[in-house]
């Protein structure tokens, strides 16, 4: 884990709540003037504590009505057939998230898609065929209660 002192934490917290907020802004927020904290964000991005800067998108106003979570067995645990699964989801876009897990289901997925028959075609069409996948069980979500992204910083 990276060596954060205080500064760091609520500069972070900040640019995870509105990663578009100005350098000044920012400086303004967390006690600081602009150019110690451009170098600070500079650092944290250089350190790979900050990996990108990402805007949140409506999922329905853009078509996509449905968010699907996909728990997938494979017929291999082989390192080699897991990473040919994982390199075969990173090429559907789709598939949003793509989670290994440890237990009786192999990966959970979070998949997109525009309605019921579109995610159907999905599934039977690149889903349940990728490479050594055994089954798939889906859950619809009907709402979701919370998303949160990012990590606690306090």
């Amino acid at each position: 884990m990276a060596n954060l002192d205080d500064i760091d934490r609520r500069l972070l917290a900040e640019l995870q709540n509105e990663g578009r907020v100005t350098n000044v802004e920012l400086a303004h927020r967390v006690g600081l003037t602009a150019p110690p904290c451009l170098r600070r964000v500079r650092a944290l991005e250089e350190e790979g504590v900050i990996k990108g800067y990402h805007a949140e998108l409506d999922a329905s106003k853009l078509g996509f009505a449905i968010t699907v979570f996909a728990m997938v067995s494979l017929k291999s645990q082989a390192e080699n057939a897991l990473r040919e699964f994982e390199e075969h989801m990173r090429g559907l876009p789709e598939v949003r998230e793509c989670h290994m897990l440890n237990g009786e289901i192999d990966f959970i997925l979070k998949i997109v898609s525009r309605d019921l028959q579109s995610f159907q075609e999905f599934l039977t069409s690149k889903l349940t065929p990728a490479p050594n996948v055994a089954s798939v069980k889906t859950s619809l979500t009907i709402r979701t209660a919370k998303h949160e992204p990012g990590v606690p910083l306090e």
